[in-house]
């Protein structure tokens, strides 16, 4: 999931998918400046962890944050980030 969470274009896609709840490919190309090939690959990888979902809307597919697997996520990183232990490594 890390390796996925990555890339900073799939940041980008959730930091928009937050703020707007839901969102077509087209909305994200034109927010983000990038391909609409780009931008779906990354939604593809993104939702291969299942971090986001979609429901098809008429011709498009709607993307928005999977609610559970964020919290996971989020819970997570607050228990890394959290931890007083040895560093790793």
């Amino acid at each position: 999931m890390l390796k996925a969470l990555a890339h900073p274009a799939r940041i980008a896609i959730i930091q928009q998918l937050t703020r707007f709840e839901h969102c077509i490919c087209s909305d994200l190309v034109n927010e983000l400046g990038l391909a609409q090939p780009t931008i779906s690959q990354h939604l593809k990888e993104l939702k291969n962890i299942g971090i986001i979902k979609g429901c098809v809307e008429g011709k498009s597919i709607s993307y928005c944050i999977n609610q559970k697997v964020w919290m996971q996520v989020k819970k997570e990183f607050d228990s890394l980030f959290a931890s007083k232990g040895e560093p790793i490594g």
